[in-house]
């Protein structure tokens, strides 16, 4: 490596443990709320004009089903040589993909000043699950660029007047610094990272990537996308392939990678071109079998550390990019779709061959990027509890149907579906950050699988039982653990609650078993869920750590019957631990937490009545820069701001100050 991409490594790290010392962002304006309420809501007769991740607008539960379904419903379960169980997973199957262009939102502003709510959300998740994967990526990678250095100290800067493409991607230029950022959470907590080769050139591919991201990030990288959404690639999609692109083609340009590595000698050690991941496609001009008959896999075996797919269920493009011809979707007329367990069996369908075809190959098979719509998401769907129900069925499905590992996407402010959300950059002095529906399912699914990576997960199959109501077998070694039960319908009466009534065959029921409990009042509710009774509250309300006193239900079983019987309210989902050896939480890794008290602004706070400020023109889109893959408003520009952070420190006696530049 050359010096451009070895800055001094001491002097990074120092400081960064000074930031951490003192942490991230604290409010200094604080607006009380119910956790059951948005931070921010429109006044009668108002329209919210903010950023769509803070938009409080929400729809109306799709009505109960007629007739009603079966919500007493035995869970027989067998105690060894149950069949169709999955392959044996990991804890950290749930993870996270970031759009290139917000990472400096997300992660951190550069590698000496990280974003601590970020690190408290990834130790949340490698508390429960050991690990977390997560994949800086997207649209933005096919034509970033590294360079030495950026002006005022920057990660990555944005082209916003070369976009490209439906999704109105802008050209991006980063530092070596940025992998010196990753490099650094790594070292806080235990998250290892996928990041993507640019793909729309390819004579000559730009391989800057290759040599830098090894080296800094070592065994912390798991690999390279090679191509994102290659069968997206031609006209009409995207418009950067000719009309004939074809999975030959694709393959014939991850050959023309590996010649290109080796002539330039990009990858050193080889570990760049033993990590890298195909083909990625959307399954939208092609399947995978039509990559797999090129003989792909064979051909690259040494080469491929993960095969991978990308899939939305659907697309919000035509609200966010507009178009001659195009037809908006009315979110109320579909949020019926993400509420039953049938959505994901009918998504996944396409891929159960080629998951079998992978365990053939022995090679891990990967969601490599999924939500619950591109192009944002769906107002009111993606920002509710609906999404939260509906991505944890969505993994756990995944999970029993022999993926690896899933991806969930995020973007920036302009966007429904994030996980998690950093405060705009004007607003960073008195905001905290808002976790979304998503990071809920995370976490959950965090436990459902647990740390010991030989879990296997059985979606369960009874006669009369629900798409409303799914059920799924949680194994270790064989032997069930754990049982998850969703109820995705929405009625307060408590008519509609589930009632499972778990037997285990070929052995004794526990007198009692625990249980915890996701929940919200209402599938379109916003924000405020809990889990096990903690929160992280509603938007602008969060530091990444849970609020609250944790609540772990007993159930007392019949010793007579041999069943317990866990009610699941409707809607909600539970986690039933059989035994007391199956709880998760806590066998991941040591809790560990990072206190915000870090400021980027110490003087001129104020006090603000939440009225005027949940009408007030707040959100000025120009002040900060829109993300990713979603299209700016016109005429909006960047605006760096200088701010003061201050961390004190006793070292050897002496009180140091530090002052960092936020950009």
């Amino acid at each position: 490596m050359g010096s451009a991409f070895a800055p001094p490594r001491f002097l990074r790290s120092l400081c960064l443990c000074f930031i951490l010392l003192v942490g991230g962002t604290q409010a200094e304006i604080t607006v009380y709320h119910d956790n059951n309420q948005a931070a921010f809501t429109t006044a009668p007769g108002a329209q919210y004009t903010g950023p769509a991740a803070y938009n409080p607008t929400s729809l109306t539960p799709p009505p109960l089903p007629s007739p009603t379904v079966l919500t007493t419903i035995p869970v027989n379960l067998q105690n060894a040589g149950t069949p169709n169980l999955s392959i044996k997973q990991k804890g950290s199957f749930f993870g996270f993909s970031i759009e290139m262009s917000v990472t400096n939102q997300v992660l951190g502003k550069n590698s000496t000043f990280i974003q601590v709510p970020f690190l408290n959300l990834m130790a949340n998740i490698v508390q429960r699950a050991g690990s977390v994967m997560v994949r800086v990526g997207g649209n933005t990678q096919e034509s970033a660029k590294l360079v030495d250095t950026l002006p005022n100290g920057r990660v990555l800067a944005k082209n916003l007047t070369g976009v490209t493409g439906t999704t109105q991607t802008p050209p991006l230029d980063y530092t070596p610094d940025l992998f010196y950022m990753m490099r650094n959470i790594s070292s806080f907590v235990n998250v290892h990272w996928f990041l993507g080769i640019p793909w729309f050139i390819t004579q000559p591919f730009d391989l800057a990537i290759v040599p830098a991201a090894t080296e800094i990030l070592g065994d912390y990288l798991l690999g390279f996308q090679a191509g994102n959404e290659p069968d997206m690639y031609s006209i009409p999609s995207h418009g950067h392939r000719p009309a004939t692109y074809s999975p030959n083609d694709y393959s014939g340009e991850f050959s023309n990678l590996l010649t290109q590595i080796d002539a330039t000698n990009s990858d050193p050690t080889g570990q760049g071109k033993a990590k890298l991941i195909g083909p990625n496609i959307a399954n939208f001009n092609w399947k995978p079998e039509d990559v797999w008959n090129t003989g792909f896999v064979d051909t690259f075996d040494s080469n491929l550390a993960y095969l991978a797919v990308e899939k939305y269920p659907r697309d919000n493009c035509a609200a966010a990019y507009g178009g001659p011809n195009a037809v908006i979707t009315d979110p109320q007329t579909i949020i019926n779709l993400y509420l039953t367990h049938d959505a994901h069996t009918t998504l996944l369908a396409p891929y159960l061959n080629s998951t079998m075809y992978a365990q053939t190959k022995n090679k891990p098979f990967l969601m490599f990027e999924t939500n619950t719509a591109s192009c944002g998401g769906f107002l009111g769907i993606s920002d509710s509890f609906t999404a939260t129900l509906w991505a944890l069925d969505y993994a756990l499905e995944m999970a029993h149907s022999n993926f690896s590992g899933a991806m969930f996407h995020l973007g920036g402010q302009n966007v429904f579906y994030n996980p998690f959300t950093s405060p705009p950059t004007n607003q960073s002095t008195f905001h905290q950050w808002t976790v979304g529906a998503i990071y809920y399912s995370a976490l959950v699914m965090a436990e459902v699988i647990g740390p010991s990576n030989n879990t296997q997960v059985l979606s369960y199959a009874a006669d009369g039982l629900s798409s409303f109501t799914p059920i799924y077998g949680i194994y270790e070694n064989g032997t069930p653990v754990r049982v998850a039960v969703m109820n995705y319908l929405d009625d307060p009466t408590g008519a509609s609650d589930v009632h499972a009534v778990i037997a285990i065959a070929g052995t004794t029921m526990p007198a009692s078993v625990k249980v915890k409990y996701l929940a919200a009042k209402t599938v379109v509710q916003k924000g405020g869920y809990t889990w096990a009774n903690q929160t992280f509250g509603g938007n602008f309300e969060s530091d990444g750590r849970l609020m609250g006193t944790e609540e772990i239900k007993s159930v007392d079983c019949d010793a007579t019957a041999q069943t317990c019987t866990v009610v699941v309210p409707a809607p909600g989902f539970a986690l039933v631990f059989l035994n007391d050896d199956a709880f998760t939480e806590d066998k991941g890794a040591a809790s560990m937490t990072f206190a915000t008290t870090a400021r980027t602004r110490t003087h001129n706070t104020a006090t603000v009545d939440p009225a005027v400020l949940s009408t007030s023109n707040g959100y000025k889109m120009s002040d900060h820069e829109m993300a990713g893959t979603s299209k700016p408003p016109k005429g909006a520009a960047p605006r760096t701001a200088q701010a003061s952070l201050i961390a004190v420190g006793l070292v050897i006696g002496t009180i140091v100050a530090m002052l960092g530049r936020a950009s």
